[in-house]
């Protein structure tokens, strides 16, 4: 099976790869900053420069207020429509603004930055990543092809940062993406390191404890008796509680990634990485059959594991 390797760390000062097979605008982006600031409508701006280059997201148009709203009044989501509107309404001139930063002469774009935002918009593969923790959730996405990688992120929809850096140095970008907030206060987990359960009683069990009904979680442990392991083996059925308990009490953020081929006419979905932030740090969650049954396994991991866990996705989608 071929395979991207992202476990090779490129040296903090190192850019994009000079190997011969990378692209022209993996050069252009060796000649740019790795990393920087820009609100949406600079973020826009540059990419029409670029060549009006897509990006990896929409704004959605303004809505239009029905007969409803008129009467009962504005919604909420339309109230924070509304004011993200007029946040971006107070930005100053984008034209304006990438010139005095450098990023533009004479109208046209900084060779760097332009072969960032190509690359985002023409990868040969896509990188999406929702996390959230600490109340704030962030949006990353990472586009790669050849021995270049470009990757955009927002919490708030206005103001991004946008890098670019060889795929040698994908890894330790990965782990920034993962890294916990320092708003979140960790401590110790009623789960264990490693636990592997029938998928049907983690849904059921999630299912129960979302509605307020976990008194149901010890008929649900009795009826999978022994199919829940640790990593000493089978669980008693008090043990399995405990954790389909903590499972669901001690979630304090989420992350998923989706990995895509997008090199062809149509995008192809490869697979998802998922995991849940608990009382002591990141499980990854990993669906799998075992004898016809399905199960999940619930892992614990750190934040620059999450190269070693997207790496066979991505092998998967280079075949």
């Amino acid at each position: 099976m071929p395979t991207v390797d992202l476990t090779s760390l490129a040296p903090p000062d190192r850019a994009i790869s000079d190997n011969s097979d990378t692209s022209d605008a993996a050069g252009a982006l060796a000649a740019a900053p790795r990393r920087i600031g820009l609100n949406l409508v600079e973020l826009q701006h540059a990419a029409h420069l670029a060549g009006d280059a897509p990006l990896p997201f929409e704004v959605a148009a303004p809505p239009t207020a029905d007969a409803m709203q008129a009467r009962l009044g504005q919604s909420p989501a339309s109230l924070d429509d509304q004011s993200f509107r007029t946040v971006v309404a107070a930005l100053h001139d984008p034209a304006d603004a990438l010139e005095r930063r450098g990023l533009t002469a004479d109208g046209v774009l900084d060779p760097g930055l332009a072969g960032a935002i190509g690359l985002l918009a023409s990868p040969h593969f896509a990188l999406d990543v929702d996390v959230a923790m600490g109340g704030v959730q962030a949006k990353v996405w990472h586009r790669q092809d050849g021995g270049a990688v470009a990757s955009l992120a927002t919490v708030d929809g206005i103001v991004y940062e946008l890098g670019w850096f060889g795929a040698d140095a994908w890894a330790a970008e990965l782990a920034r993406v993962a890294a916990v907030s320092e708003e979140v206060a960790l401590g110790t987990s009623a789960v264990p390191s490693y636990v592997d359960l029938p998928f049907e009683l983690a849904d059921a069990a999630a299912e129960a404890s979302g509605s307020g009904r976990g008194d149901l979680l010890p008929v649900l442990a009795a009826r999978h008796g022994g199919a829940v392991r640790g990593p000493d083996g089978a669980l008693d059925d008090a043990s399995v509680v405990a954790v389909l308990a903590a499972l669901a009490g001690e979630a304090r953020g989420r992350l998923r990634a989706l990995v895509a081929d997008v090199s062809g006419a149509e995008v192809d979905t490869v697979g998802v990485v998922s995991w849940t932030l608990l009382a002591d740090g990141w499980r990854a969650l990993r669906p799998h059959h075992d004898g016809g049954v399905l199960r999940l396994e619930v892992r614990a991991v750190a934040p620059d594991e999450l190269a070693t866990v997207v790496a066979p996705v991505l092998g998967e989608a280079a075949r």
